[in-house]
């Protein structure tokens, strides 16, 4: 009876627990871990007649990728019922087990060329110990096929509950349409041949806390892989905003969002996420853009994710990774599913494919736009192409003041020739400027003096190609720095008055010394970051006020920023709340 109870108070605590620690990290395919380690001969893996034209293979990215294949890989992952974590993995036609066989086996259809595997871990949830991320690696063949590029989703579904592994969750947009992107350009991009390897994850657990990516962001971290950019993929196809949606949120009930997508980030001044994301802006905005039938907007957001939400980028970056996340402009909830008045889809069992509107018994209006799911995949593989075809970055760069400008002084041990470099005010998250220069010291002209400016460089092979950024630096403005820093102590950005507001507010700055600055301004943006407005301010000792009127703007009710912006260098950013 003793040991009963031991038993039975265990039991308990797994119950109450539904995580602990992970453990026994195997990758079941010893080639696949060969790949992965860079153990391997690269001229093993090449292709009798490869493809490697940069110009080629974007085309094809471009002209391959298919919305009825992504149709079709959702048809059938809501056809298990769930995907949860902890599901069934013994049955053939229901559970995660089912699930992850079926992606398993779809990887290897789609070319002999990508290695297959599964990446197991031991990590106490939900009552179950044993787990299974599922991935396939396409060997580099160049001189860098150690190097890893990562396109990943999370496989995983759920209910309110987060142990609720009986309830029907197929989880189409969170994140079926993730787990799709994935396998697609699986199956497009294995036609081709690149310099690095590339790795096409599902990962399980993101929704008991992101236990499959962590498990592999570990793994490489203490074995020291070389991990270059992990491009994450979740609820990355719905355009329906819904009742609620987290923080940035979206416009309201049934807006539609068919063009815009939102890259997810942490930091800010030289954080290689933040360069990350500029590149994959960089990249697709020269590449596809100009020749795509309908473009897609990318925004990058100010945050590492939606308040209070996460993904399994943010175990990567903790280990040191560059990692970004794509999400929808839409989303159709806040997964608040314990609020009697939460009626939105995600985790819930309404997160399906689409319904059936003339009663014949075929889905005919659906969640998941598959057309917008496939140029969010296009944006993925085109970055992660260029990623992996890409020359070696610099060394390293430095800034010289010169009139109107700066002079760039580049490290670069291969000679590349020609370099890119990226200029943007130290307000901005995206690139202003891009400069294409053709030796390693050059100058750049034509910048404002009283704005602070970030530059990060590039290189380019002679195919065309960019590296990924290195830096950030900024243009020589140091005693600029030091003034701003004593003002961080002397100057107090005040919470506007009235808030939330209907018509006009007052943004208040209280001074206890006046800090030596050409320009002060109070900069107002939405949560996307796009500047809406910019109102200059004096400052003198004490309170100093300025009035800003929403009445003259078509502007929706929500969250919005203002900033304190001294000689282009933000202060402080507060929050406010327009309730019109």
């Amino acid at each position: 009876m003793k040991y009963l109870s031991t038993i039975v108070l265990f039991g308990l605590f797994l119950l109450s627990h539904p995580t602990s620690a992970q453990t026994n990290f195997l990758i079941t395919n010893p080639l696949a871990e060969e790949i992965l380690r860079g153990e391997f001969d690269p001229a093993d893996y090449l292709p009798v007649d490869p493809i490697t034209a940069p110009q080629v293979i974007v085309t094809g990215i471009e002209q391959s990728v298919s919305a009825d294949s992504l149709k079709a890989y959702l048809e059938v992952m809501a056809s298990f019922r769930t995907r949860h974590t902890s599901s069934d993995t013994t049955s053939t036609t229901e559970g995660m087990g089912a699930a992850r066989r079926w992606a398993f086996d779809k990887f290897e259809s789609f070319s002999d060329r990508l290695i297959v595997s599964y990446f197991q871990f031991e990590q106490l949830t939900c009552g179950m110990l044993s787990h299974r991320n599922i991935f396939a690696v396409l060997p580099g063949t160049g001189e860098h096929s150690e190097e890893i590029v990562l396109i990943e989703g999370h496989f995983d579904s759920r209910c309110g509950d987060n142990c609720d592994t009986e309830c029907q969750a197929e989880g189409m947009e969170d994140n079926g349409s993730g787990s799709a992107l994935v396998m697609e350009l699986a199956r497009v991009m294995s036609q081709y041949t690149f310099d690095r390897t590339l790795m096409f994850m599902l990962t399980t657990g993101e929704e008991q806390g992101l236990l499959g990516a962590d498990a592999v962001a570990t793994l490489m971290a203490e074995d020291d892989l070389p991990l270059l950019a992990v491009y994450n993929n979740d609820v990355i196809g719905g355009i329906i905003c819904g009742e609620t949606a987290s923080p940035p949120g979206c416009p309201g009930l049934n807006d539609i969002d068919s063009t815009n997508v939102r890259i997810y980030s942490a930091g800010n001044l030289n954080s290689r996420n933040k360069m990350l994301a500029r590149f994959v802006k960089l990249e697709y905005e020269e590449m596809i853009a100009p020749v795509a039938e309908q473009v897609n907007v990318i925004n990058i957001m100010s945050p590492e994710d939606r308040t209070g939400r996460g993904g399994d980028h943010i175990p990567f970056r903790r280990k040191g990774f560059p990692a970004i996340r794509f999400t929808s402009a839409n989303e159709h909830g806040n997964v608040d599913t314990g609020n009697p008045d939460y009626h939105d889809r995600q985790h819930t069992s309404e997160d399906i494919l689409g319904v059936d509107t003339d009663g014949d018994e075929i889905l005919d209006s659906f969640f998941v736009d598959f057309r917008y799911l496939a140029r969010n995949a296009i944006i993925n593989g085109n970055a992660a192409a260029m990623t992996a075809l890409g020359p070696e970055p610099a060394e390293d760069f430095d800034l010289n003041p010169i009139d109107g400008g700066f002079e760039v002084v580049i490290d670069d041990p291969n000679d590349y020739g020609i370099y890119r470099v990226g200029v943007r005010q130290f307000t901005t998250l995206d690139f202003d400027t891009i400069f294409t220069l053709n030796q390693a010291v050059d100058t750049i002209r034509g910048l404002t003096p009283d704005l602070i400016y970030v530059a990060s460089v590039a290189t380019v092979d002679e195919n065309g190609v960019e590296s990924l950024f290195i830096g950030e630096r900024f243009s020589d403005f140091q005693s600029n720095l030091v003034e701003i820093s004593r003002a961080q102590e002397k100057v107090r950005l005040l919470q506007n008055r009235p808030n939330p507001f209907d018509e006009a507010t007052y943004f208040g700055v209280y001074v206890e010394e006046i800090p030596s600055y050409r320009k002060a301004s109070i900069l107002v943006r939405d949560l996307q970051g796009r500047v809406l407005s910019e109102l200059p301010i004096q400052l003198n000792l004490g309170l100093n006020e300025v009035l800003y009127n929403f009445e003259n703007h078509a502007y929706q009710p929500g969250v919005y920023t203002y900033t304190l912006i001294l000689d282009g260098y933000p202060l402080v950013t507060k929050r406010m709340m327009y309730a019109y």
